[in-house]
């Protein structure tokens, strides 16, 4: 493997001990600094995983496509994990896992947060469509800026009447969002509800998990899960840090984020926090 081409990157000095099968990463407050953006040292990982015959799949709550400006960033050509483990893709964007919410239990959902959680913003997520019912809603706006793709106004049951739905995401205050997450929860008890930030809570089918995703990936690709690396920051991934041995929190992470993982990185998303773990697993330090 070529030393990566940035200044500072680790030489290995003999075989490493251990490396992974497969790395999953998470993206925002993972893989993207605080701005969303690939740094250029995190790109090197990316190569220097790519080198050593490593693939690097992306596990996000995003949508397909605000992934692909970030996968094509980090050179990552492989299978990606959406939604949270909702919806699972190969390379060519082909399905290798789907679960979607069906429209009528969707329907039940949206009309008990606009009656019971009014103060925030529910958007609708399916396979490739991300749909709202305002545009200028500031809250909207905010998410559009940051995954850089456009949401469309809509319906539900125009949008969506054939396969369901893939996903919720609910924006608001710290004090809805958790509200919003105890109430939703309780009264769709068949759901996965789980806030992914103070600020956002997400809602997808009940059998919908990150750690499904990676296990649909690592059959895809013909490895062991007991062989991946799996590294993130939110209460979201929580599972997939729990589901293989060798998990990384990131040490921008929450305190149960951290205790869920076998390990936390030395420096945060805004330092490279997760090149300079790959660094030193590829390194075998």
């Amino acid at each position: 493997m070529s030393t990566p081409d940035v200044p500072g990157a680790p030489v290995a000095s003999g075989a490493p001990s251990w490396r992974p099968s497969v790395v999953f990463s998470d993206v925002d407050g993972t893989i993207l600094d605080a701005a969303h953006r690939v740094t250029p040292r995190t790109a090197a990982a990316a190569r220097a995983l790519s080198e050593a015959g490593i693939p690097l799949v992306l596990v996000s709550a995003r949508m397909p496509e605000a992934l692909s400006e970030i996968r094509r960033g980090l050179g990552s050509a492989g299978p990606v994990v959406c939604y949270s483990g909702a919806y699972v893709l190969d390379a060519a964007g082909a399905e290798l896992l789907s679960r979607p919410i069906a429209l009528g239990c969707a329907l039940e959902v949206r009309d008990f947060v606009a009656c019971d959680v009014p103060d925030v913003t529910c958007m609708a997520y399916g396979y490739h469509t991300w749909v709202v019912s305002d545009r200028s809603d500031p809250r909207v706006m905010r998410e559009e800026r940051i995954v850089g793709v456009s949401s469309v106004e809509g319906s539900l049951e125009e949008h969506f009447s054939g396969r369901g739905l893939h996903k919720f995401l609910l924006a608001g205050e710290p004090a809805a969002i958790e509200r919003a997450e105890r109430e939703v929860g309780a009264a769709f008890p068949s759901l996965a509800v789980v806030r992914s930030s103070p600020i956002l809570c997400e809602i997808m089918d009940g059998r919908a998990s990150k750690t499904e995703g990676i296990r649909a990936v690592c059959t895809y690709l013909g490895v062991d899960v007991s062989g991946a690396l799996s590294i993130g920051d939110g209460r979201n991934d929580i599972d997939m840090l729990r589901a293989v041995p060798e998990s990384w929190a990131m040490s921008n992470a929450p305190g149960e984020v951290k205790d869920a993982a076998a390990h936390v990185t030395a420096c945060d998303n805004d330092h490279d926090g997760f090149a300079e773990t790959i660094f030193s697993v590829l390194s075998g330090r």
